[in-house]
C-alpha cells in the first residue's frame, strides 16, 4: 500500500513534527522508495539461510562487570552536593510528592 500525502501529514502530526507543505511531495517519494524496496527484500528466498546468531528475544549475552574503574578527574562528590553509602542522594520530585509535600508517602 504506497503511502499518500495525507499518510505523511497525518504522521508528522501524531510525531509533532513541523513539515514544510513543499517538502511533502518528496517525503511521500522517499517513504514509498523504501517500502518497494522492502517489497523486494521480501520476494529474497531465504528457506536455506541458517538464521542469525545471537539474534532474538534473549539478545546478546553480557559480559562480567568486572576490572579496574576509570579513574576520574574530580571526586564523585564533587557532582552532587550530597551522597549516602557512595550513591548521589538527589531530591525528590515535585510529581512524587504526596499532599503534605514532604514525599514521605
Amino acid at each position: 500500500m504506497p503511502v499518500t500525502p495525507e499518510d505523511v501529514r497525518h504522521i508528522a502530526a501524531l510525531a509533532r513534527l513541523g513539515v514544510d507543505p513543499e517538502r511533502v511531495p518528496q517525503l511521500v517519494a522517499e517513504l514509498n522508495g523504501i517500502l518497494s524496496h522492502m517489497d523486494v527484500l521480501t520476494k529474497v528466498d531465504t528457506d536455506d539461510i541458517d538464521p542469525a546468531l545471537g539474534v532474538g528475544a534473549g539478545g546478546m549475552p553480557l559480559r562480567a562487570d568486572d576490572g579496574a574503574q576509570y579513574p576520574l578527574l574530580r571526586d564523585r562528590a564533587d557532582f552532587a552536593p550530597t551522597m549516602r553509602d557512595g550513591f548521589f542522594v538527589v531530591p525528590r520530585l515535585a510529581s512524587h510528592l504526596d499532599a503534605d509535600g514532604d514525599g514521605s508517602a
